[in-house]
């Protein structure tokens, strides 16, 4: 009886370990944590909202966006940013930015707001609007360029006047429901937090202001909830081997097999094809025909090998004939990395978001030179090589080492081709085989030469 007792206490304990189990890994499939990168474990995209002064019915204040992602920028048409009021508020006035809607003001009869929507969405100014309009670090038609790449250009900012707000921090109440298109989804952002009032120097820096109320919003990306499929994927070559492992077939899905067109379709020639005629709305693709079907495609050619060094070729091929990547960005995982001697035509940094690994970096194009990579078409590539000095320890071309372990493009994850599909060396096993067989031949048939030669 008691072994009973004990065998179905186990059978209980069991079973309340799978549930555990089982709950623990809904929690993580619908967790945040899809948004973790690897990579850049603490990008993110944070506003800062300033209170800099009260007014007779609520508020001026000063919104920043810091792009905080190493190697992930914000491209053309740029981004937008939602929230909802906690209160009945309104928008008086902006600069730097603008709402996209004005809402129904109708009760307002003097002065009328610039937006009275209960969940306004700012977009910033293009670049060449009027002076009296712009602001401190605004105007750049919601481009943002990766804080790796270049801090200065990874922060925007505006201004607003709110009203009907409350006019003290006590009856002042924190927006919700903040939303970042960047310029599409895949960016989830957290509640408006609090945060110590935020200090600043005047011009000349010989003075510290302090603004009366600050709080922080935390937006973080995850490329799972941007695109269903990848956006790019990974070729690969070697100088040894005549083998070209070309994307994995379908790499990007073959939902576009019906819409993409061939090198030379007549919609390519129609006027207006490649021209954008919104600038706040992102033209939908238009993709050449490939097996892939993909946006852009990397691809990495083990170029050469010396005795002290070895050298890689990138090219980077865009398929989409109505979008073109402004200061684009390509990351790499490879463990020789650490050791680069020379990159030619491109820019490179070394990422290290653990400090004891280096073997991730990030290129990117010169500016005015190749920052640019152009829709599909004869001009739709850019290409560079790299130069690596070996670690004797761990250099070899065996087991396709000398590829990356990843790649992102624009800060996505581009897919690779299965690890048995990677160029291989030639087996030089029967080579050698072969030589050893022959010699022995020969020798035997030397000697048996030189004994019927002598017997003679």
């Amino acid at each position: 009886m008691e072994f009973y007792n004990g065998k179905q206490q186990q059978s209980c304990t069991f079973r309340e370990l799978k549930l555990v189990a089982l709950i623990a890994l809904c929690l993580i499939l619908i967790s945040p944590a899809d948004s973790f990168d690897p990579l850049d474990p603490i990008g993110n995209v944070t506003i800062r909202w300033d209170i800099m002064s009260w007014t007779s019915d609520g508020y001026l204040a000063t919104v920043t966006l810091f792009n905080f992602q190493l190697y992930r920028n914000i491209m053309n048409p740029g981004w937008s940013l939602g929230w909802t009021w906690a209160k009945k508020e309104i928008i008086w006035a902006m600069m730097g930015a603008q709402a996209k809607e004005q809402g129904n003001c109708a009760k307002f009869k003097l002065k009328i707001p610039h937006s009275c929507k209960r969940n306004p969405e700012v977009v910033d100014l293009l670049p060449g609007a009027p002076y009296n309009m712009q602001y401190t670090n605004c105007c750049k038609g919601g481009v943002l360029t990766s804080w790796g790449q270049d801090p200065t250009g990874a922060i925007s900012a505006f201004q607003l006047g709110v009203g009907l707000s409350g006019t003290s921090n006590k009856t002042v109440k924190l927006p919700n429901n903040f939303k970042l298109m960047g310029p599409g989804p895949g960016y989830s952002c957290g509640p408006a937090k609090k945060v110590p009032a935020t200090v600043m120097f005047t011009d000349d820096r010989r003075r510290k202001t302090q603004a009366l109320m600050s709080w922080n919003v935390t937006c973080t990306y995850s490329q799972f909830l941007a695109y269903k499929n990848p956006s790019c994927c990974v070729s690969l070559s070697a100088f040894y081997n005549e083998k070209v492992t070309p994307c994995p077939t379908c790499s990007c899905g073959c939902q576009n097999n019906n819409t993409c067109v061939t090198k030379d379709s007549k919609i390519l020639k129609e006027d207006g094809n490649n021209t954008r005629k919104n600038m706040d709305i992102t033209p939908k693709p238009l993709l050449q025909c490939t097996h892939h079907l993909c946006h852009v495609r990397v691809h990495w050619h083990v170029k050469d090998n010396y005795q002290d060094y070895w050298r890689v070729k990138i090219a980077i091929i865009n398929f989409d004939y109505r979008m073109n990547y402004t200061q684009w960005t390509l990351v790499a995982q490879h463990p020789n990395l650490n050791n680069i001697t020379q990159v030619y035509s491109f820019e490179y940094i070394p990422l290290l978001p653990y400090e004891s690994i280096n073997d991730t970096g990030m290129f990117y194009g010169l500016k005015y030179y190749n920052d640019l990579l152009m829709e599909a078409g004869p001009k739709g590539n850019i290409q560079s090589e790299v130069l690596m000095k070996k670690d004797k320890n761990t250099f070899t071309l065996k087991q396709g080492w000398a590829f990356p372990r990843r790649v992102y493009f624009n800060g996505d994850e581009c897919m690779l081709p299965p690890p048995d599909s990677y160029p291989f060396l030639p087996n030089s096993a029967h080579i050698k085989h072969t030589s050893i067989t022959l010699m022995a031949a020969y020798v035997i048939f030397t000697s048996l030469f030189h004994l019927v030669v002598t017997n003679l």
